[in-house]
């Protein structure tokens, strides 16, 4: 791999300028279109506000195969490209105006700022990204790079869902579809970060177990009952799998439902996430006094070498908690 010398502070850095990565040239099954490249050029350049990161370990989100599978195409038109939003991993080398971050800090994030929108080229399935400084915090010091990777996508979806239904002490929350990557999040945040009084969640018969052990107080069995015929009603939904119609039907009077599936059928308000390392940031201490812990599937992690293993596995809707990938070569 080629690479040349940079001066840091009393340290000399190599800097790379070619990475293996994952990419695809085409839409269509991971199985089908993901190859990986032995020598995918990096920007000679950081923008003033970017750091390059030596990516540790990246973690799968289902954006990531819905991306490739076209769904989003009129947004995300560049081919090729290497997919991957989550990434924890070092900080090797900072843009002129960066001030949060110096080399060798570990840090983690989600590297596109909106979405489904100006999506980056070079993504997290990669032994090098970049990011800019303001989608990036500081690692918790209690968490591996494993761990660290399988967070920030998910995590700051289930926050920013949770703002937006004015989520507070003493209010009660239905999350449908309680045991995916963020409504994992979405419960734990309920319950540690914004005092919710009483959580309803959503799953099937395997998963209902799972639930308890995340401290939801109704857990729900999808497959044998419906949420609608629950004699309470709720001060906020989450919906996290398609059902906001049905889901206005359990909201208090003057409650709210949030949906991160399109196209969310008002009045739920649907939103796609801006990812802000401010959020990570704020929620550091959760995680590193134990309140918050990151939950990763029994298969994590999985090395680079079986991304599309991976991939295939994601897409079953069989994992329990995060798919993540490491080591990175």
């Amino acid at each position: 791999m080629a690479t040349t010398e940079a001066s840091n502070t009393d340290q000399t850095i190599t800097i790379p300028t070619h990475t293996k990565a994952w990419f695809y040239s085409e839409h269509g099954k991971p199985s089908d279109v993901l190859k990986l490249h032995p020598n995918w050029s990096i920007p000679p350049q950081l923008k003033d506000d970017q750091v390059l990161i030596k990516v540790i370990a990246a973690s799968l989100n289902p954006v990531d195969y819905k991306r490739m599978h076209g769904m989003f195409k009129d947004n995300d038109p560049h081919l090729p490209i290497v997919p991957g939003y989550d990434v924890a991993g070092i900080v090797i080398k900072v843009g002129s105006k960066v001030e949060k971050f110096n080399v060798g800090d570990e840090i983690y994030g989600d590297i596109n700022e909106v979405g489904l929108s100006n999506l980056k080229i070079l993504g997290t399935l990669s032994e090098y990204t970049i990011a800019e400084e303001r989608l990036l915090a500081h690692k918790p010091k209690n968490l591996s790079f494993i761990e660290a990777a399988s967070i920030p996508l998910a995590m700051e979806t289930a926050y920013e869902g949770l703002e937006r239904v004015e989520l507070s002490a003493g209010k009660s929350i239905l999350v449908l579809g309680g045991a995916g990557g963020v409504g994992s999040y979405v419960i734990q945040l309920a319950k540690h970060v914004f005092g919710a009084s009483k959580i309803a969640a959503t799953a099937s018969t395997g998963k209902i177990e799972f639930l308890r052990k995340l401290g939801v107080d109704l857990p729900i069995d999808y497959t044998k009952e419906n949420f609608e015929d629950l004699p309470e009603k709720f001060d906020a939904v989450y919906d996290l799998v398609g059902e906001a119609d049905r889901a206005v039907k359990v909201i208090k009077e003057g409650g709210k439902v949030v949906s991160i599936v399109p196209p969310g059928f008002p009045p739920a308000i649907f939103f796609v996430l801006t990812s802000k390392g401010s959020i990570l940031e704020k929620l550091g201490p959760y995680f590193e006094s134990g309140q918050l812990k990151p939950i990763l599937d029994p298969k994590s992690p999985l090395p680079f070498s079986e991304v599309i293993e991976a991939f295939s596995y994601l897409e079953t809707s069989r994992a329990l908690g995060k798919v993540v990938i490491h080591p990175i070569p």
